[in-house]
């Protein structure tokens, strides 16, 4: 039993009529009978009362039309879905994201306009440390990501979205907090305790702070590690140490908490739309689209 059968027994069974039903269809009369009745030899009924007059549906041939007209719609349902899906409107999107991403207003107008203009994405955001992002992206594990810099594999390619400063982090009552609004040189915390991320998190700030203090003439001594950055914040609010972060994080009201720009050349930090080469998906496309566009 082919498709065209069941196309071919519709049309008769809506028209009533062998010549009206050929003539919708596109064919000729004699092929149209001759289809009808090889689908009924097949299935071993009569699906019309035919005589020289008028053409009915039988009994067998009335219960058939309701599950022919359902078989023509879902096929025409999953070509609808396959063509959705090759445009990207349909599926699933999963996007890698570095903690920080998501405290710049760019990204999540992005996130809110994406999911407005595909409603039937399902849009799995996963967070994870920016050389996860990229491993899991370079695996086939996510689609697209948004991470800080971070070593790039031959198969990802990135494309940089915005910068923004990097921030010195103190306890509200720290000394440096008064009168400093214009900003702090980071040779200023030398000889502070730093609350930070541990090394082996695979924060990109990890290593930027690194080159920063060494360029400042130090070396910052780590007293505490955390790997959320409201935990850094709120150790710092409770005078253990300073910290530098992006100042996206600004947006995180935490209570004895002041931030104050960092003045060294390079204390800045960027966020980077990575992806896998080649030509991307359709939603992928589009989701970056987005972004670039904020």
């Amino acid at each position: 039993m082919e498709l065209r059968h069941f196309r071919y027994f519709v049309a008769v069974a809506e028209q009533l009529h062998f010549g009206r039903a050929a003539h919708q269809l596109g064919i000729s009369q004699p092929p149209l009978s001759q289809q009808i009745q090889a689908l009924e030899a097949q299935l071993g009924v009569r699906l019309f009362n035919r005589n020289n007059r008028r053409v009915e549906l039988s009994e067998a041939g009335r219960l058939f039309l309701e599950e022919a007209r359902q078989v023509l719609a879902q096929v025409t349902k999953a070509g609808d879905v396959a063509r959705r899906a090759q445009a990207g409107e349909l599926g699933e999107l999963k996007v890698g994201f570095t903690s920080s991403a998501p405290f710049s207003s760019t990204i999540p107008q992005a996130i809110h306009h994406f999911r407005q203009a595909f409603p039937a994405v399902q849009l799995t955001l996963l967070e994870m440390s920016s050389h996860d992002v990229v491993d899991r992206l370079a695996a086939g594990d996510v689609d697209v990501g948004l991470t800080r810099p971070v070593p790039l594999p031959a198969s990802v390619e990135m494309a940089e979205l915005f910068r923004e400063p990097l921030v010195a982090v103190l306890s509200a009552g720290h000394p440096l907090a008064e009168g400093s609004e214009a900003g702090i040189a980071l040779a200023a915390l030398a000889n502070e305790p730093f609350v930070f991320f541990p090394r082996n998190y695979g924060s990109s700030v990890y290593a930027q702070l690194l080159q920063l203090a060494r360029n400042a003439g130090f070396s910052p001594r780590f007293s505490q590690e955390a790997s959320e950055p409201m935990t850094i914040i709120g150790l710092v609010s409770a005078g253990l140490g300073v910290s530098v972060l992006p100042a996206s994080y600004h947006w995180m009201r935490i209570g004895g908490v002041v931030y104050r720009p960092l003045l060294d050349d390079g204390a800045q930090t960027a966020i980077w739309l990575v992806q896998r080469k080649g030509e991307p998906p359709a939603m992928v496309e589009a989701f970056a689209r987005l972004l670039m566009q904020r």
